[in-house]
């Protein structure tokens, strides 16, 4: 943090408890409201669900207004809105029975926008490694506690001591469960870097880029043998949220797509723009039924491209996303 940042957060938090002194709601909320869009992004790393973070982004507000009065100035605004923020995840984990995610799946999984993101780049928050679909489901399959660990740990970077304040653990409770957390991790994302905190990359490759509009081209022209040139044999494919789904051949996919009726009659008129979300390649896909003028908003494909190849497509129903900002027809 530069000395002129230090002064505006030192700024922001005198501003802050006057606010609280006098009962100024509206003071409070301006404040609070330029940390949404990064606690937003943590919740979404708790839950793995947009819409779940958007709810318990609000939470932290209303938690936070209801405690205003035990925020002293000891501890950064940040840090004390990112705490609320955690325990709010944490208890809405607690009263959750669908939030165990299969094996390999994660069945609550949304997509993240990436105009939603902070805007700050050098914010640990958007880096792309730690906002990733596979990321965001390995760290599903940590148990809760275990998961706020190593997101305050590893991903936001916050000491031992801060976290267990955070938690309401030990330093040694809090050390434990990370070291258990980052065993999961290496098991969920063997061939991923692992090292969070490290310089970050941001934008799509030049070989991702083509690679999409490949993908998009063979999609438009119903080319299943341009779509199987641009898969890896080993692709790994899920369509949520339908259980069951996942599929870890690329023939297997195909052959899916094919007998469940896409590039046949009624589906087989397609147009397609790309978009990012997860900071991950995306096509999205548009479908024209017979008879109707207008292509209209069907699914988005998310690819993870590795050497110029498909090696895990995750489609996602689009119509009931609103908040992915996509029109619904072209």
């Amino acid at each position: 943090m530069t000395m002129t940042d230090a002064r505006l957060q030192g700024a922001d938090e005198a501003t802050f408890i006057a606010a609280v002194r006098s009962g100024d709601a509206a003071q409070f909320a301006l404040i609070t409201e330029r940390h949404r869009r990064e606690l937003q992004v943590h919740c979404y790393r708790m839950l793995a669900n947009y819409e779940d973070a958007q709810d318990m982004t609000q939470e932290t507000f209303l938690r936070a207004w209801n405690k205003r009065e035990s925020f002293k100035g000891h501890a950064a605004l940040r840090t004390w809105l990112y705490r609320i923020a955690t325990n709010a995840c944490l208890d809405f984990l607690e009263k959750r029975n669908d939030r165990t995610p299969v094996p390999s799946e994660v069945l609550y999984l949304q997509p993240y926008p990436d105009w939603m993101l902070p805007e700050d780049p050098q914010e640990s928050v958007v880096a792309r490694e730690t906002i990733e679909l596979a990321f965001i489901v390995a760290v599903q399959h940590l148990p809760t506690r275990q998961r706020a660990a190593f997101i305050l740990r590893d991903v936001l970077g916050w000491p031992a001591s801060k976290a267990a304040d955070a938690l309401e653990l030990t330093v040694a409770s809090v050390t434990s469960a990370l070291q258990r957390a980052r065993v999961t991790m290496r098991e969920q994302l063997p061939d991923r870097r692992l090292d969070w905190r490290s310089p970050a990359t941001h934008e799509l490759s030049d070989d991702e880029r083509s690679v999409v509009r490949s993908y998009m081209d063979a999609h438009e022209r119903n080319d299943l043998d341009g779509l199987m040139a641009l898969l890896r044999d080993d692709l790994r494919f899920t369509m949520l949220p339908d259980p069951g789904a996942l599929v870890v051949t690329a023939k297997d996919a195909v052959d899916g797509w094919v007998s469940s009726g896409l590039f046949q009659h009624g589906y087989d008129d397609w147009r397609c723009i790309t978009t990012t979300v997860n900071r991950m390649p995306a096509a999205v896909l548009y479908l024209r039924a017979p008879g109707d003028p207008e292509y209209r908003l069907f699914a988005i494909a998310v690819l993870h491209i590795v050497d110029g190849k498909i090696a895990e497509l995750t489609g996602f129903d689009a119509t009931d996303k609103p908040w992915l900002g996509l029109p619904a027809t072209l």
